[in-house]
């Protein structure tokens, strides 16, 4: 929210300041910690999250980033020298292209190849339309931009190996990780053991404050870290980034299939109260779209009237569409989300429509 809004009491967008505020993130953090706890070393919080995540992921090593833009960035660019190749592909919606500006090409020099139909899933027979070289394909799982979308196991394993076959690596924008592990109910060392290397966010299933991990083979990672070193990530004192990650990985895993859960059953009760619909219906994962029958602006207003009235926040952000009489939201069901009954959030969605309405 921007500065001078009233203050959120309640919200169902994941990342509202509510369990953001700095004296709950310490306190969680200090749970983990004594006196005898070094700030860095091989017993530091950097140092125990990376061999934590190399152990989950199956990875054989895994090196901490201050943000996941830079460790996407790096692993593509030492894909491309490897290859000599300075094409990569993906979906027309990845974070890569749609969130960061381009960095790849900006810093890197690097192309993208925009693979399938922007509002679909990624195909083998899309992959297998590319007539040019590649020197990697990223997945993200779940497909954010899409309702937290997934292709079917089977699938996702025929696209990985068509393009293995071609000489391309195989990276996993694994951002929303443990969210997707809900639907393919694998351990996630058996998703990730699919691709050649993997990211994971810290502050989003992990809700820590920031930061990501690489995991991959020992020498794509060590490659990886001197790109992270010129790109400036290789920060003294993360400590306190590490820290508030392993916060969240104690209980990630137990607690991201309650959320799916009920991240269906909201699903059903907006979809059932027909004022909106849901994409996809029903969620594979705890994360989906809440689609509106009314245009971007008045929604956005509706949103500022209910927060100001209720201190209810529904969402992060409004996204327009192709359609100027329609919008949609983000749902991603977390800690902050428990505290909705499915029937109050399609209540409140019927409720900011009747705004927009007046």
């Amino acid at each position: 929210m921007a500065d001078g809004d009233p203050p959120v009491r309640r919200a169902l967008f994941l990342h509202a300041p509510i369990r953001r505020r700095p004296r709950a993130v310490l306190e969680r953090m200090l749970e983990l910690v004594d006196d005898d706890t070094p700030p860095d070393g091989p017993d530091g919080p950097v140092a125990v999250l990376e061999r934590r995540l190399a152990g989950l992921l199956g990875k054989e090593r895994a090196l901490f980033f201050p943000s996941g833009t830079m460790a996407q960035q790096a692993v593509l660019r030492v894909y491309a020298d490897r290859s000599g190749r300075r094409t990569f592909a993906g979906h027309p919606f990845t974070h890569l292209d749609v969130w960061e500006e381009q960095g790849y090409n900006a810093v890197h020099g690097l192309r993208f190849r925009r693979t399938g139909d922007p509002y679909e899933l990624m195909t083998a027979q899309d992959l297998s339309a590319i007539g040019e070289p590649l020197a990697a394909v990223v997945w993200e799982l779940p497909q954010r931009d899409l309702g937290g979308l997934l292709p079917e196991w089977d699938e996702l394993g025929e696209q990985v190996g068509l393009m293995r076959a071609t000489g391309a690596a195989a990276h996993l924008d694994g951002a929303r990780l443990w969210e997707a592990q809900t639907y393919y109910r694998r351990p996630l060392d058996e998703i990730a053991g699919l691709f050649d290397s993997v990211y994971v966010s810290l502050y989003k299933s992990l809700q820590g404050v920031r930061g990501a991990v690489l995991a991959g083979d020992a020498g794509t990672v060590a490659a990886a870290g001197v790109w992270r070193q010129r790109l400036g990530g290789g920060i003294a004192d993360a400590w306190p980034l590490a820290l508030a990650a392993l916060a969240g990985l104690d209980t990630v895993g137990e607690r991201m299939p309650v959320y799916r859960e009920h991240a269906i059953a909201i699903a059903a009760a907006v979809n059932a109260d027909g004022a909106a619909r849901t994409r996809p219906d029903p969620p594979q994962t705890p994360l989906f779209h809440v689609h509106l029958p009314a245009p971007k602006r008045a929604v956005e207003e509706a949103g500022r009237a209910l927060l100001e009235e209720q201190g209810v926040q529904l969402w992060g952000r409004v996204r327009s569409g192709p359609d100027p009489s329609r919008c949609s939201f983000e749902v991603t069901v977390g800690e902050n989300a428990m505290d909705f009954t499915p029937e109050e959030v399609a209540a409140l969605i019927r409720d900011v429509l009747t705004r927009t309405a007046k």
